[in-house]
């Protein structure tokens, strides 16, 4: 008998939007498997593209920042118990250190930016201690990604989101190209593309991708009696769909729907007279994949009545 708990049937329900008998039947064909069940469910038709696999639960700051004459960038998150922490202004002269010190010395990883030395004289993990004990928060220097070159830096909601771009250019420094950049960044602090063009897409995701599709044509009264070739076109056409939704270069233009990135990108290269491309980005929102404590304050109170 299939493993899985009330829990479990509602976590699945808010991933995908299905119904309850649906999600619990998905876990039970998939042996209380959460991903085996989004899968199951998207074969059938019923639910969509699994958008809310990593939510957001912790507090803190999501800052991205760019030294425009070093030409170097950054994007980090530093995690605290709760919002207000996010909103004390030793917390985010703290969180601009660390950035700072990402920016000057690009230490490999976490450990390594914990244990340099800035212009305090203090290291970042004595820094962070410190931090904790006049606070009174657990906190935590979570992640972060480094670029060097043309860049731009978003950041959303007051460090809900942080993104930063890289491009290969030669008008960076004409007018113009900061507006195009800016816009770049807030179409992937809005939409949160998975991959920057179709090229960039794993062909293990494609496959899986064409054998969903296929799944729900058959699954489908009214297609599943099509010829192959019918069917491979409509798969092919569903790919591109797929490429639509998920890919920067690929999307519409959110302040332009009649145009894509690319052709944004292409059309303001030739306005400036130079090239633009964009190479990579990195995109941070606070808290994603951290699963939070949630505290049942009633039961609590009952309990203590008791």
């Amino acid at each position: 008998m299939a493993s899985f708990t009330a829990k479990d049937v509602a976590a699945l329900r808010e991933t995908t939007g299905c119904g309850m008998m649906d999600c619990k039947k998905a876990l039970t064909e998939s042996d209380g498997n959460m991903d085996k069940a989004i899968e199951f469910l998207r074969e059938k038709g019923l639910a969509a593209v699994a958008k809310k696999a990593g939510r957001v639960a912790a507090e803190g700051i999501v800052l991205a920042e760019v030294d425009a004459a070093k030409k170097v960038g950054v994007v980090i998150e530093v995690n605290a118990e709760t919002d207000f922490v996010a909103k004390n202004d030793s917390f985010q002269g703290f969180v601009k250190n660390c950035a700072r010190a990402v920016i000057d010395q690009n230490p490999a990883d976490v450990d390594a930016l914990l244990a340099v030395k800035d212009s305090t004289g203090m290291t970042i993990e004595e820094q962070l201690r410190d931090k904790v004990l006049t606070i009174g928060e657990n906190m935590k220097v979570r992640r972060f990604t480094r670029y060097e070159g043309d860049l731009v830096a978003y950041v959303h909601g007051g460090g809900r989101i942080g993104v930063l771009v890289k491009f290969d250019t030669d008008v960076a420094g004409k007018d113009g190209f900061m507006d195009y950049a800016k816009d770049i960044a807030m179409q992937i602090a809005a939409i949160n593309p998975a991959y920057l063009c179709k090229e960039r897409v794993p062909a293990e995701v494609v496959a899986k991708e064409k054998e969903i599709l296929v799944a729900q044509i058959e699954n489908d009264p009214k297609l599943k009696n099509k010829p192959a070739n019918v069917i491979e076109k409509m798969v092919e056409g569903r790919i591109g769909k797929y490429y639509k939704e998920n890919c920067l270069m690929e999307q519409p233009f959110v302040k332009d729907g009649n145009l894509t990135v690319e052709q944004y990108t292409e059309n303001t290269a030739k306005a400036l007279g130079g090239k633009i491309a964009v190479v990579d980005y990195v995109r941070y929102e606070k808290g994603e994949g951290i699963e939070k404590k949630e505290d049942d304050f009633a039961s609590e109170v009952a309990g203590m009545i008791k």
